[in-house]
C-alpha cells in the first residue's frame, strides 16, 4: 500500500497473520509456487482483484566464473542524467558501488541500467569487456575525461517528427519476410490480411510467392513484385506501430505512394490492394518498350546530358546527386555508356518499361478501372512525391494515380519540404533499404 504512514487503529494488527505491506519484504521459497493477491479499491467505486503466480524458474545459464575472463562478451553500460553534473555523479556512484562490491554481476548491472532506468538527455555509454576497464571509464566519465571505451552525447530536446518512407520497386529479394512471419505475430497477421485483399485481383497466392513454392510466379514479374512489396511495406509499418513508433507523416516513391496512402488512412486495404494490382498489371502492357537507368548526377546536370538524346526523360529526382531517367532502350544504353566513359557510374535498372515518362501515357485507362473509389481525408499527413509537398488526400483521385505513373517522382523536393517542417527521423519501411542512401 503506497503512502501509508500509520495503519488504521480500528484493526487489531497483532492478531492473525495479516499486515499492510508498505515496502520490500523477503518472500522465501517453500517448494510451492508463490502467489499473491492484489486488490485495488478506488474512491469512485473501483474494485479490482488479481491473483498473481510466480513465473517458472528460468534455467541458470553457465557464466565464466572469472569476471576478468577475456572471452566474456562486451557489455554496454548506459548512464544518463538531466544535466552534465548529474551524469558525472551517476558515474562516480556506480564506480564506487562496483569497487565496493567486487562480486557484483556486471551483466546484471548493464541490463538494469539499459531496461529499468529512465534515459535522461545527457547520456553516456561504456562498452567494456572486463571490470577494470569499466572502472577506468567510469572514473574518466566522473572527471569529465575521455576514455577509449566511453561515448558521451546529449539528445536534442526536440528530436523532430518521424516519417515512414515507402519505396517503389527494387527492394525485393528472395525469401523476404519469411523469417519475420515466424517471429512476429503482428507481421504475420497483417501479411495475411494483405494476401486476402490481393487475392481478389490476382491469380496467385502471396505466401506461395514469398516461400517460392512450386508453381508460384517469380518476383521478376512486375505484376507480382509490386503487390508483394506493397504487402511487405504495409506489414512492416504495422510492426513499427506495434512497438509504439507511429508516423507523423508518410511519403512514398512511385508505387510506394499506395502503401503510404493506406497507412495514412486515405485508402482502405481493399482499395490500396486494388490500386497496386491494377497499376502493376497495366505496366505489363509496356513490357519491352523502354527502360530506366540510375544516374549519379543532379537532375539539372542529367537534363543537360539528355538534350543530346531523343525519347529520354528525367523520371525521378532522388537526391542532390541521384537521378533516374526513363525512355527508349537504345537511347538509354547510349546515354549510360557515355556517362561511364566519362567516369560517371551510371547503370541500367532491371526493368523492361519506361514509367514516369510519356511512355506511360497509354495507361490512362486505369482511371476508368478506379473511378468508383472515393478517397478520404487521412489521419496522418501525406506528402506527395507527385506534387512535391503536403497533399489533401481527398485529391487522390484516379487521375492522381495515373499521373503518379506518368510524371516524374519529386522525391528530393518532397523530402526538403518535410525536413523544413521539422521531420528529422525517416524510417524506410521496406524489405531492403533503397532510398536510405
Amino acid at each position: 500500500t503506497l503512502h501509508l504512514d500509520e495503519p488504521t487503529p480500528h484493526v487489531d494488527w497483532s492478531s492473525g497473520n495479516v499486515t499492510p505491506l508498505t515496502g520490500d519484504e523477503n518472500w522465501p521459497h517453500t517448494g510451492h509456487p508463490r502467489r499473491a493477491a492484489v486488490s485495488s479499491f478506488g474512491v469512485s467505486g473501483t474494485n479490482a482483484h488479481v491473483i498473481l503466480e510466480a513465473a517458472p524458474e528460468a534455467p541458470v545459464e553457465e557464466r565464466p566464473e572469472d569476471p576478468e575472463d577475456p572471452e566474456s562478451a562486451n557489455l554496454p553500460v548506459l548512464l544518463s542524467g538531466k544535466n552534465e553534473p548529474a551524469l558525472r555523479q551517476q558515474a562516480s556512484q556506480l564506480a564506487s558501488f562496483i569497487s565496493a562490491h567486487p562480486e557484483s554481476d556486471i551483466a546484471e548491472i548493464a541490463r538494469t541500467l539499459a531496461t529499468s532506468r529512465t534515459h535522461h538527455p545527457h547520456r553516456a555509454g561504456i562498452v567494456s569487456q572486463e571490470r577494470g576497464e569499466l572502472l577506468e571509464a567510469l572514473r574518466a566519465l566522473a572527471e569529465g575525461e575521455p576514455h577509449a571505451s566511453l561515448v558521451e552525447g546529449v539528445t536534442p530536446a526536440d528530436p523532430g517528427k518521424t516519417v515512414f518512407v515507402f519505396p517503389g520497386q527494387g527492394s525485393q529479394w528472395a525469401g523476404m519476410g519469411v523469417e519475420l512471419l515466424d517471429s512476429s505475430p503482428v507481421f504475420a497477421q497483417s501479411l495475411r490480411e494483405c494476401a486476402d485483399a490481393l487475392s481478389a485481383y490476382v491469380d496467385w497466392d502471396l505466401f506461395d510467392v514469398l516461400h517460392e513454392r512450386d508453381g508460384a510466379p517469380g518476383l521478376e514479374r512486375v505484376d507480382v513484385v509490386q503487390p508483394a512489396l506493397f504487402a511487405l511495406m504495409v506489414s512492416l509499418a504495422r510492426v513499427w506501430e506495434s512497438h509504439g513508433i507511429h508516423a507523423d507523416a508518410v511519403i512514398g516513391h512511385s508505387q510506394g505512394e499506395i502503401a503510404a496512402a493506406h497507412i495514412a488512412g486515405a485508402l482502405t486495404l481493399d482499395e490500396a490492394a486494388r490500386f497496386v494490382c491494377l497499376r502493376s498489371q497495366a505496366l505489363t502492357t509496356l513490357a519491352g518498350t523502354g527502360g530506366m537507368a540510375s544516374i549519379p548526377l543532379s537532375a539539372q546536370e542529367t537534363a543537360t546530358r539528355l538534350a543530346s538524346y531523343e525519347d529520354l526523360y528525367v523520371a525521378a529526382h532522388n537526391g542532390p546527386e541521384s537521378t533516374v531517367i526513363s525512355g527508349d532502350s537504345s537511347a538509354l544504353a547510349a546515354m549510360v555508356a557515355a556517362c561511364q566513359s566519362d567516369g560517371i557510374r551510371a547503370r541500367v535498372i532491371d526493368v523492361g518499361y519506361a514509367s514516369h515518362s510519356p511512355h506511360a501515357a497509354s495507361l490512362h485507362h486505369i482511371t476508368e478501372l478506379l473511378e468508383d473509389v472515393t478517397p478520404r481525408a487521412s489521419h496522418t499527413p501525406f506528402y506527395s512525391t507527385l506534387t512535391g509537398n503536403k497533399l489533401d488526400t481527398t485529391q487522390l483521385t484516379p487521375d492522381y494515380w495515373y499521373n503518379n505513373l506518368r510524371h516524374p517522382v519529386l522525391y528530393q523536393q518532397t523530402l526538403q519540404h518535410l525536413n523544413n517542417e521539422g521531420h528529422h527521423t525517416y524510417i524506410e519501411t521496406s524489405p531492403h533499404p533503397v532510398l536510405t542512401t
